[in-house]
């Protein structure tokens, strides 16, 4: 009888099934990620991949006493429904439901929390250490992707897990993909291995035959210890994870179940750190995802039955397709611009402009401080790069920007993607902290735009400028504004929208059209209320800001980011140098907490970052003024 999910205790009874009921097992898990990727969108694509592998480490491993580190969430869908999800993976994503990435309070079996890759192998050799350190005995099992070994993090692992020569086991989930098909000479290296024979097979065989040889003195035994040496380097290109102190095994079919549980008890009985290289396909047994671009990496809700969608009429751009389209606008008008991107080139609309300019696009892999360094040294060779990265990815490359383009004053161009909240990918991508980690480099320019037509005319500032500048922009559909023409800005050049007498409304981004409503709603109070479309978190418009905040005695700053450093800290910076200490301000921004996974919309309105709150707040400045200025005990007429 065909074993159901629902019947078992898991993932205890994984270690009970045969190889065949593993397999049963494997297609209902499919079916189940496939009808909840279907309503709920999420990354199908890695988690289809690591199915039958998911179910071998769990067959031959005691999770959680023995620690299953998952490098990246986004390949950890079949190891939720196989840990206690079941019954919850319909809430994947959903404000509320569980998370789309591995989280500890989910579960005693998520032992690493990530959503930016090349990690995992760090966490588990300081799992591994900390083991024996306390003279405990479990096992420790990293699971990484190739795309992962695009980032340096990972080697930093590798070197120092193969100079510690503790127990360790790392599967390399190879499926030529990080999120984009996979970059860079590691690639090209691992395509080399992929069908080559067992390297272990071959050494085994050797040193059986040698065995049986009667009365083989020493230099027999260091002649055959060479040519071992030597085939190893003649099977395996380079044999590099040997030489850094691992055991490579394989390439071995991460499909086929039996094959990964031998592989796996081999692993078990070799000591020290073992490298299994497991070859996997991305979107594996779905035909909308198995041979995509992409291989389904990240999907939207779809039709099961296949149907057409019907056509909603020319959805508006979103900022991501006004950036490329803006950039390859660029690239025509200037041979010296290149754009350079971190294995997302179809998420930071690069992929337009590679389209257009091949030789002047470079995607250097899951690397983003090697981007950014990069970039540093296109500048200084006479070229203008943009470097297009997620806010949240852009974190992992902040030495560069502060050592090699702050320091060194480069004319870099960073297009920052994903900034402010992101939804559905939750607390590891929001993109909350790139205005209070920037503004405080020396040399840099920060901008953000609160309309496509701004957008454009901040990317034609930016490549123009003569040292380092970023702008930032958000996910989702680009806020249309008054069409009008390209209009030259000058840095730190804000823009008054709306006079007023009573408080000024101070905001960055598409939250400045909040703040227009603000005034709206106050207007019905009897509240003038100006309203300031910054532009710049740096270098700020003094003299406009100034001159509006006296002219008003109250100013909320309003901002898609962390409040504590970031732009209402900037303003009230300024008002501390120019000893206004009497002007009475609110900074309204995200909180110190990781935010978790949600619609942004209601998330901004929960934390009154929206109309109504900008508007409360204001309200209650002016009251406060009011009130301080009336004699004790008095009543407002």
């Amino acid at each position: 009888m065909t074993p159901r999910l629902e019947d078992l205790i898991l993932p205890e009874d994984l270690r009970r099934l045969t190889d065949q009921e593993l397999h049963e097992v494997a297609e209902e898990i499919r079916r189940v990620m496939i009808e909840t990727a279907a309503k709920n969108g999420g990354h199908l694509g890695a988690g289809l991949g690591v199915v039958e592998l998911t179910l071998a480490l769990h067959s031959e491993f005691e999770s959680p006493r023995d620690k299953i580190v998952w490098d990246v969430g986004h390949q950890a869908y079949p190891h939720k429904l196989v840990t206690g999800r079941l019954k919850s993976f319909a809430t994947l994503r959903q404000p509320g439901g569980i998370s789309g990435f591995l989280r500890r309070k989910e579960s005693p079996h998520d032992v690493w929390e990530a959503g930016h890759a090349s990690t995992g192998v760090s966490g588990a050799v300081g799992y591994a250490k900390a083991r024996d350190l306390k003279g405990e005995t479990h096992r420790v099992v990293a699971v990484v992707g190739d795309g992962a070994l695009t980032g340096g993090l990972a080697y930093e692992g590798l070197n120092n897990a193969g100079s510690l020569g503790t127990d360790l086991i790392v599967i390399l989930n190879d499926n030529s993909f990080s999120i984009a098909p996979n970059v860079g000479a590691i690639h090209l290296y691992l395509s080399r291995i992929r069908s080559m024979k067992t390297y272990q097979e071959l050494r085994d065989h050797i040193s059986d035959k040698v065995s049986h040889i009667p009365h083989i003195g020493p230099a027999v035994v260091r002649t055959v210890e060479r040519m071992k040496d030597t085939l190893k380097y003649f099977l395996i290109p380079g044999m590099w994870f040997e030489e850094m102190g691992f055991t490579y095994l394989g390439p071995v079919d991460g499909h086929h179940i039996p094959s990964l549980r031998t592989v796996l008890r081999q692993a078990k009985n070799i000591r020290g750190p073992v490298l299994i290289h497991v070859k996997t396909v991305k979107g594996k047994g779905f035909h909308l995802t198995e041979g995509a671009p992409d291989g389904g990496h990240s999907v939207k809700p779809f039709p099961l039955s296949g149907e057409k969608v019907p056509e909603k009429g020319e959805a508006p751009p979103d900022w991501t397709k006004v950036f490329a389209q803006e950039l390859v606008a660029l690239g025509h008008e200037r041979p010296d611009l290149v754009a350079i991107t971190a294995a997302m080139p179809e998420g930071t609309g690069t992929q337009a402009f590679k389209e257009a300019f091949p030789d002047r696009f470079f995607d250097v892999g899951i690397a983003e401080l090697h981007g950014v360094v990069f970039g540093a040294g296109l500048a200084l060779g006479g070229l203008r790069p943009v470097v297009a990265i997620y806010s949240t990815f852009l974190q992992r490359a902040y030495d560069g920007l502060i050592h090699d383009v702050g320091r060194m004053n480069l004319p870099v161009t960073f297009a920052i993607d994903r900034a402010g909240l992101v939804g559905a990918d939750g607390d590891s991508h929001q993109g909350m902290w790139d205005i209070a980690y920037l503004r405080n480099i020396p040399n840099f320019v920060l901008m953000q735009p609160r309309d496509r037509y701004e957008l454009k005319d901040m990317m034609r500032l930016a490549v123009e400028h003569p040292g380092p500048i970023a702008f930032r922009y958000p996910r989702g559909a680009a806020v249309e504004g008054t069409p009008r023409p390209p209009r030259r800005i000058r840095v730190g050049e804000g823009e008054l929208l709306r006079p007023g007498r009573h408080v000024t409304l101070i905001g960055l981004g598409p939250l400045v059209y909040s703040c227009l409503e603000a005034a709206d709603l106050l207007e019905r109070d009897g509240i003038s209320a100006a309203v300031i479309d910054a532009r710049f978190a740096k270098p700020l418009d003094e003299n406009l800001i100034l001159r509006w905040v006296e002219e008003t005695g109250a100013v909320v700053t309003v901002e898609d980011g962390v409040a504590a450093g970031g732009f209402g800290s900037s303003i009230l910076e300024l008002l501390s140098r120019r000893r206004l200490f009497q002007v009475a301000h609110r900074i309204l921004g995200y909180p110190d907490a990781f935010i978790a996974h949600g619609n942004p919309e209601q998330q901004r309105r929960e934390m009154g970052i929206d109309a109504e709150g900008i508007a409360h707040a204001a309200r209650e400045l002016v009251e406060a003024l009011e009130g301080a200025e009336r004699p004790h005990g008095a009543r407002t007429p």
